[in-house]
């Protein structure tokens, strides 16, 4: 092997250099946004939501509790963080075609949680996470619309 393309990196197929560091991080933000909600609802938010006086329920997580609706900025924020860095020409959704997905799968899923947050209405607690949110189920579906545009200025 002559050392001109020693020096080469490897490049993928399309024609791109994936970095499966800047992919993993990505999807762990993502997930990790995901796993913070979840364990707030499932777990957090009863000893969160206890009336001063009454008695505490178990809560193996007094710290989470204490953060109240802000873990939902956090765990939102993950996952936006997590959307925005794979919107990079250097994973897989950062280009060609999974910029196409990328972006519209972000204003739809933003369009479709705020259809939703409307038709079921404020006061429905037939879905966890949007009856806690309220009226800031609109800066959600917003913010997933915002990262789908992190996506359009990737488009080619």
């Amino acid at each position: 092997m002559s050392k001109p393309s020693a020096r080469k990196p490897t490049v993928m197929a399309s024609g791109y250099q994936t970095s499966i560091r800047r992919t993993v991080i990505a999807a762990l933000l993502v997930i990790l946004g995901i796993a913070w909600i979840a364990v707030y609802t499932n777990v957090a938010k009863d000893a969160a939501l206890a009336l001063p006086g009454a008695k505490q329920p178990d809560n193996p997580l007094p710290w989470m509790a204490d953060l109240e609706k802000w873990n939902y900025l956090i765990g939102f924020g993950l996952i936006f963080l997590g959307l925005a860095v794979s919107a990079h020409k250097n994973t897989p959704l950062g280009r060609g075609r999974g910029v196409v997905v990328g972006m519209l799968g972000c204003f739809l899923i933003g369009l479709v949680w705020i259809v939703t947050f409307y038709f079921l209405g404020s006061d429905n607690t037939s879905v966890p996470v949007m009856s806690d949110l309220g009226q800031y189920n609109l800066l959600v579906g917003i913010g997933f619309m915002a990262v789908g545009f992190t996506f359009a200025t990737k488009w080619e």
